[in-house]
C-alpha cells in the first residue's frame, strides 16, 4: 500500500465514539479506547497483512471510520492516566 501522497499523522475515530485513532504512517497508530469510564491508549505497529488493511480502512475512512481532528484528538492524549 502506497501512501506517499498522505500527509501523516492522519486522525480518525469511529462512528461510535469509543475509539480514537491517530495514524503516524502506513504501519503504525496509536488508539485512545473509552471502556466505560476509563481511557486507555495502545501503540500499534501492524506486522501482517489485515492489520494493514485496518489501517487502509482508517485511511479511506471505510467501515466505520470517520475524520477527526488533531486538536480533539490531543485533549483526550492528555485526559489519558498512563
Amino acid at each position: 500500500m502506497d501512501y506517499k501522497d498522505i500527509d501523516f499523522p492522519q486522525y480518525r475515530k469511529l462512528i461510535n465514539d469509543k475509539s480514537f485513532y491517530c495514524i503516524l504512517d502506513g504501519r503504525n497508530f496509536e488508539e485512545i479506547q473509552i471502556i466505560g469510564s476509563k481511557m486507555v491508549k495502545y501503540q500499534f505497529l501492524a506486522a501482517q497483512y489485515p492489520e494493514m488493511l485496518r489501517i487502509k480502512d482508517m485511511i479511506d475512512c471505510s467501515h466505520g471510520y470517520i475524520n477527526y481532528t488533531r486538536s480533539e484528538f490531543n485533549e483526550l492524549r492528555n485526559q489519558v492516566k498512563e
